[in-house]
Protein backbone atom coordinates (compact mmCIF):
# COMPACT_ATOMS: atom_id res chain seq x y z
CA UNK A 1 0.00 0.00 0.00
CA UNK A 2 1.44 3.34 -1.07
CA UNK A 3 2.24 5.88 1.63
CA UNK A 4 0.06 8.99 1.41
CA UNK A 5 1.91 12.27 1.80
CA UNK A 6 0.36 15.72 2.12
CA UNK A 7 2.66 18.70 1.54
CA UNK A 8 1.72 22.32 2.17
CA UNK A 9 3.13 25.02 -0.09
CA UNK A 10 4.14 22.46 -2.69
CA UNK A 11 3.36 24.19 -5.98
CA UNK A 12 6.96 25.44 -6.39
CA UNK A 13 10.56 25.42 -5.12
CA UNK A 14 11.41 23.08 -2.24
CA UNK A 15 7.83 21.92 -1.74
CA UNK A 16 7.40 20.97 -5.39
CA UNK A 17 10.78 19.25 -5.62
CA UNK A 18 9.95 17.28 -2.48
CA UNK A 19 6.67 16.22 -4.06
CA UNK A 20 8.39 15.25 -7.31
CA UNK A 21 10.99 13.11 -5.56
CA UNK A 22 8.52 11.36 -3.30
CA UNK A 23 6.20 10.65 -6.23
CA UNK A 24 9.16 9.09 -8.07
CA UNK A 25 9.67 6.85 -5.04
CA UNK A 26 6.13 5.54 -5.43
CA UNK A 27 4.43 7.59 -2.73
CA UNK A 28 0.94 8.98 -3.23
CA UNK A 29 1.50 12.72 -3.04
CA UNK A 30 -1.21 15.29 -2.43
CA UNK A 31 -0.20 18.81 -3.44
CA UNK A 32 -1.36 21.47 -0.99
CA UNK A 33 -1.16 25.09 -2.17
CA UNK A 34 -2.92 28.39 -1.67
CA UNK A 35 -3.29 29.21 -5.39
CA UNK A 36 -5.72 26.91 -7.23
CA UNK A 37 -4.16 27.70 -10.60
CA UNK A 38 -0.56 27.05 -9.56
CA UNK A 39 -1.50 24.15 -7.35
CA UNK A 40 -3.43 22.32 -10.07
CA UNK A 41 -0.66 22.94 -12.60
CA UNK A 42 1.93 21.50 -10.20
CA UNK A 43 -0.23 18.50 -9.38
CA UNK A 44 -1.03 17.81 -13.04
CA UNK A 45 2.66 17.84 -13.93
CA UNK A 46 3.28 15.09 -11.37
CA UNK A 47 0.10 13.10 -11.88
CA UNK A 48 -0.85 14.01 -8.31
CA UNK A 49 -4.00 15.40 -6.72
CA UNK A 50 -4.34 19.04 -5.68
CA UNK A 51 -6.02 20.30 -2.51
CA UNK A 52 -6.39 24.03 -1.92
CA UNK A 53 -5.10 25.16 1.48
CA UNK A 54 -4.24 28.53 2.98
CA UNK A 55 -2.41 27.76 6.21
CA UNK A 56 -3.32 31.19 7.62
CA UNK A 57 -7.05 30.46 7.38
CA UNK A 58 -8.77 28.08 9.82
CA UNK A 59 -11.68 27.35 7.48
CA UNK A 60 -9.36 26.62 4.56
CA UNK A 61 -7.28 24.22 6.66
CA UNK A 62 -10.38 22.44 7.95
CA UNK A 63 -11.74 22.12 4.41
CA UNK A 64 -8.43 20.68 3.19
CA UNK A 65 -8.40 18.07 5.94
CA UNK A 66 -12.01 17.14 5.12
CA UNK A 67 -11.11 16.84 1.42
CA UNK A 68 -8.23 14.47 2.17
CA UNK A 69 -10.41 12.47 4.56
CA UNK A 70 -13.01 12.04 1.83
CA UNK A 71 -10.54 11.06 -0.91
CA UNK A 72 -7.45 9.42 0.62
CA UNK A 73 -8.90 8.55 4.03
CA UNK A 74 -5.63 8.93 5.92
CA UNK A 75 -2.24 10.65 5.85
CA UNK A 76 1.00 8.79 6.54
CA UNK A 77 3.31 11.79 6.29
CA UNK A 78 2.39 15.45 6.79
CA UNK A 79 5.04 17.84 5.51
CA UNK A 80 4.57 21.37 6.85
CA UNK A 81 6.50 23.25 4.19
CA UNK A 82 4.51 26.46 3.60
CA UNK A 83 6.42 29.54 4.69
CA UNK A 84 7.22 33.15 3.88
CA UNK A 85 10.34 35.28 4.18
CA UNK A 86 10.85 38.38 6.32
CA UNK A 87 9.92 41.77 4.84
CA UNK A 88 12.91 43.29 3.09
CA UNK A 89 13.33 46.39 5.20
CA UNK A 90 15.78 47.65 7.83
CA UNK A 91 15.39 46.14 11.29
CA UNK A 92 14.44 49.48 12.82
CA UNK A 93 11.50 49.71 10.41
CA UNK A 94 9.95 46.35 11.31
CA UNK A 95 6.45 46.52 12.78
CA UNK A 96 4.21 44.32 14.84
CA UNK A 97 2.14 43.73 11.71
CA UNK A 98 5.25 42.47 9.92
CA UNK A 99 5.94 40.04 12.75
CA UNK A 100 2.33 38.88 12.83
CA UNK A 101 2.37 38.11 9.11
CA UNK A 102 5.55 36.02 9.31
CA UNK A 103 4.51 34.08 12.40
CA UNK A 104 0.96 33.64 11.06
CA UNK A 105 2.29 31.53 8.19
CA UNK A 106 5.52 30.04 9.49
CA UNK A 107 4.44 29.10 13.03
CA UNK A 108 0.68 29.34 13.50
CA UNK A 109 0.23 27.68 10.13
CA UNK A 110 2.01 24.57 11.41
CA UNK A 111 -0.18 24.50 14.52
CA UNK A 112 -3.37 24.82 12.46
CA UNK A 113 -2.44 22.18 9.91
CA UNK A 114 -1.05 19.74 12.46
CA UNK A 115 -4.18 19.95 14.60
CA UNK A 116 -6.50 19.51 11.63
CA UNK A 117 -4.58 16.59 10.14
CA UNK A 118 -3.87 14.64 13.34
CA UNK A 119 -7.03 12.52 13.01
CA UNK A 120 -5.89 11.50 9.52
CA UNK A 121 -2.35 10.78 10.73
CA UNK A 122 -3.68 8.58 13.50
CA UNK A 123 -5.26 6.34 10.87
CA UNK A 124 -1.74 5.50 9.64
CA UNK A 125 0.31 2.55 10.84
CA UNK A 126 3.42 4.77 10.86
CA UNK A 127 2.41 8.44 11.15
CA UNK A 128 5.02 11.14 10.88
CA UNK A 129 5.22 14.91 10.61
CA UNK A 130 8.08 16.73 8.92
CA UNK A 131 8.37 20.46 9.67
CA UNK A 132 10.53 22.49 7.32
CA UNK A 133 12.64 24.66 9.59
CA UNK A 134 15.98 26.36 8.89
CA UNK A 135 19.52 26.64 10.16
CA UNK A 136 18.71 30.35 10.23
CA UNK A 137 16.80 29.59 13.42
CA UNK A 138 19.71 27.73 15.04
CA UNK A 139 21.36 29.71 17.81
CA UNK A 140 24.51 27.65 17.32
CA UNK A 141 24.66 28.59 13.64
CA UNK A 142 23.87 32.29 14.02
CA UNK A 143 26.62 32.65 16.65
CA UNK A 144 29.23 30.79 14.60
CA UNK A 145 31.23 33.32 12.52
CA UNK A 146 32.25 30.52 10.15
CA UNK A 147 28.60 29.96 9.18
CA UNK A 148 26.65 31.94 6.59
CA UNK A 149 23.72 32.11 9.02
CA UNK A 150 25.76 34.39 11.30
CA UNK A 151 26.11 36.98 8.53
CA UNK A 152 22.39 37.37 7.86
CA UNK A 153 20.06 39.64 9.82
CA UNK A 154 16.43 38.62 9.27
CA UNK A 155 14.98 38.66 12.79
CA UNK A 156 11.38 37.77 12.02
CA UNK A 157 12.18 34.85 9.73
CA UNK A 158 14.94 33.59 12.00
CA UNK A 159 12.79 33.84 15.12
CA UNK A 160 9.93 32.06 13.36
CA UNK A 161 12.19 29.16 12.38
CA UNK A 162 13.56 28.91 15.92
CA UNK A 163 9.93 28.59 16.97
CA UNK A 164 9.34 25.86 14.39
CA UNK A 165 12.19 23.83 15.82
CA UNK A 166 10.85 24.21 19.37
CA UNK A 167 7.37 23.26 18.20
CA UNK A 168 8.89 20.15 16.66
CA UNK A 169 10.56 19.06 19.89
CA UNK A 170 7.39 19.64 21.89
CA UNK A 171 5.07 17.91 19.44
CA UNK A 172 7.49 14.98 19.43
CA UNK A 173 7.10 14.75 23.22
CA UNK A 174 3.39 15.43 23.29
CA UNK A 175 2.23 13.16 20.46
CA UNK A 176 3.14 9.58 21.38
CA UNK A 177 2.87 7.32 18.38
CA UNK A 178 3.54 10.13 15.89
CA UNK A 179 7.12 10.80 14.86
CA UNK A 180 7.78 14.54 14.52
CA UNK A 181 11.05 15.84 13.07
CA UNK A 182 12.31 19.00 11.38
CA UNK A 183 14.42 19.52 8.28
CA UNK A 184 16.84 22.34 7.47
CA UNK A 185 17.05 22.60 3.67
CA UNK A 186 20.28 24.63 3.89
CA UNK A 187 21.35 27.50 1.64
CA UNK A 188 19.31 26.44 -1.37
CA UNK A 189 18.76 28.29 -4.62
CA UNK A 190 15.08 29.30 -4.64
CA UNK A 191 13.02 32.44 -5.14
CA UNK A 192 13.27 32.94 -1.36
CA UNK A 193 16.84 34.17 -1.87
CA UNK A 194 16.62 35.30 -5.50
CA UNK A 195 18.28 32.00 -6.48
CA UNK A 196 21.54 32.91 -4.76
CA UNK A 197 21.72 29.70 -2.72
CA UNK A 198 24.75 27.43 -2.94
CA UNK A 199 22.74 24.22 -3.18
CA UNK A 200 20.41 22.96 -5.88
CA UNK A 201 16.75 22.59 -5.00
CA UNK A 202 17.24 18.81 -5.12
CA UNK A 203 20.02 19.01 -2.54
CA UNK A 204 17.79 21.26 -0.47
CA UNK A 205 15.15 18.55 -0.27
CA UNK A 206 17.49 15.74 0.81
CA UNK A 207 16.72 16.08 4.54
CA UNK A 208 12.96 16.35 3.96
CA UNK A 209 12.89 13.25 1.78
CA UNK A 210 15.02 11.39 4.31
CA UNK A 211 12.64 12.22 7.17
CA UNK A 212 9.62 11.29 5.05
CA UNK A 213 11.00 7.87 4.10
CA UNK A 214 13.32 6.66 6.89
CA UNK A 215 12.47 3.78 9.20
CA UNK A 216 10.79 4.14 12.57
CA UNK A 217 14.05 3.36 14.35
CA UNK A 218 15.45 6.75 13.25
CA UNK A 219 13.52 8.43 16.05
CA UNK A 220 11.64 11.62 16.73
CA UNK A 221 12.26 15.18 17.94
CA UNK A 222 15.27 15.79 15.67
CA UNK A 223 16.33 18.54 13.29
CA UNK A 224 18.61 17.47 10.46
CA UNK A 225 20.07 18.82 7.26
CA UNK A 226 21.49 16.83 4.37
CA UNK A 227 24.72 16.30 6.31
CA UNK A 228 23.28 15.17 9.65
CA UNK A 229 21.99 16.57 12.93
CA UNK A 230 21.75 20.37 13.15
CA UNK A 231 22.97 21.88 16.44
CA UNK A 232 20.34 24.07 18.00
Amino acid sequence: MSKIIFITGSNKSIGFETARRLAELGRTVVIGARSPERGRAAADSLGARFVQIDVTDEASVAAAAADVAAHEGRVDVLINNAGIASPRKPVDELTGADAAAVFETNVLGIVRVTSAFLPLLRRSADPRIVNVSSGMGSQAHVHDPARLESQIVAPLYQASKAAVTMLTTQYAKGLPGVRVNAADPGHTSTDFNDHRGAQTVTEGTDAIVQLATEGAEAGTGRIIDRHGVVPW
